[in-house]
């Protein structure tokens, strides 16, 4: 559906996207994960034929999108991070000027409002000033903008940012409710709604493609191993599972007479068998063994963690 192929970005001396290449298949929601300057808007407003690239291109069902520009906006909607709306206007005035701006017809605007009203569930805000809306309204109602034409693509760039937990999950229900008849592309620094709406994860650092492919992949691959926990009472605990082939920096702490002790392991292998087996061999009561699962987040920092933060207004 979407194909970014070499593509480079340049502001002034700044490479801001430096020849990415990756792909979203239809029917997709990727998350589009990258510190602050990775890239990201840049390579949004290049996919919404907002900018121009330096080099490569940007194809939309494989054609160039800017051998056919029109045509692919009307095929996309975008939601910015700046979520722009005009406070003095209500719900309904505003989405009736969008719906003009997009050139739709009498019919195709009555029932693409309609439609995106009750997609987005802005009903109870309709006939209500944007400025007297709350955030999360604020948000909804932007979506319902970026959807009344009814597009194929949805492209969003951070949007849930600023909004409160509760905020949060239901703008993140709704991504998932847009996603299962469009392709959606999902700029967040959130990874629990990437693991809650996302079937895939391209992840850009400096500008450049620094890992993509399932979460479940990129957990696997690239977190960089596990997390074990083990609480026992015996003798020499901290010392024997410090000596175990595989453990990294364990830390130890007391809790209410027995020993908590927490360690690294970088290996694909499983060391709960040899813990038990070490717990049967001494003697110990073993009262807890569990290794943590390894998260996005961990993935995200291990790909990122040397990339400097850039300025927000180089994306800007």
């Amino acid at each position: 559906m979407i194909e970014v192929r070499g593509v480079t970005k340049r502001y002034g001396s700044l490479v801001a996207v430096d020849d990415l290449s990756f792909e979203v298949d239809r029917g997709e929601v990727v998350g589009f994960l990258g510190p602050n300057g990775a890239g990201k808007t840049t390579t949004m407003r290049m996919i919404t034929g907002t900018l121009q690239p330096d080099e490569g291109a940007v194809h939309l069902d494989g054609v160039p999108i800017g051998d056919a520009l029109t045509r692919a906006k009307r095929r996309i909607g975008y939601l910015p991070e700046a979520n722009p709306l005009y406070d003095d206007m209500l719900v309904a005035e505003y989405l009736d000027f969008v719906a003009d701006l997009r050139g739709l017809g009498w019919e195709e605007r009555r029932r693409g409002v309609a439609d995106a009203v009750d997609e987005a569930d802005v009903g109870a805000v309709f006939y209500r000033p944007i400025g007297e809306c709350s955030k999360g309204f604020r948000q909804r109602v932007g979506m319902a903008a970026a959807i009344l034409h009814r597009p194929e693509v949805l492209i969003l760039d951070e949007p849930t940012e600023g909004l409160d937990p509760n905020q949060r999950v239901e703008i993140r229900k709704l991504v998932a409710n847009l996603g299962r008849e469009r392709t959606v592309l999902l700029s967040t620094h959130v990874m629990q709604e990437v693991e809650a709406t996302c079937s895939r994860v391209v992840i850009l650092t400096r500008g450049r493609l620094a890992a993509e492919g399932t979460v479940e992949e990129l957990i696997t691959t690239r977190s960089g191993g596990s997390r074990y926990v083990v609480e026992a009472v015996g003798d020499g605990v901290t010392e024997a599972l410090a000596a175990l082939p595989g453990a990294e920096s364990p830390t130890t702490e007391g809790v209410e007479g027995r020993i908590r002790v927490s360690f690294e392991s970088h290996g694909d292998r499983d060391l709960r068998p040899d813990v038990f087996r070490l717990a049967t061999d001494r003697g110990w009561t073993l009262w807890e063994l569990h290794r943590e699962r390894n998260s996005l987040e961990q993935v995200f920092r291990n790909l990122t963690a040397d990339a400097p933060e850039m300025s927000e207004e180089v994306e800007a």
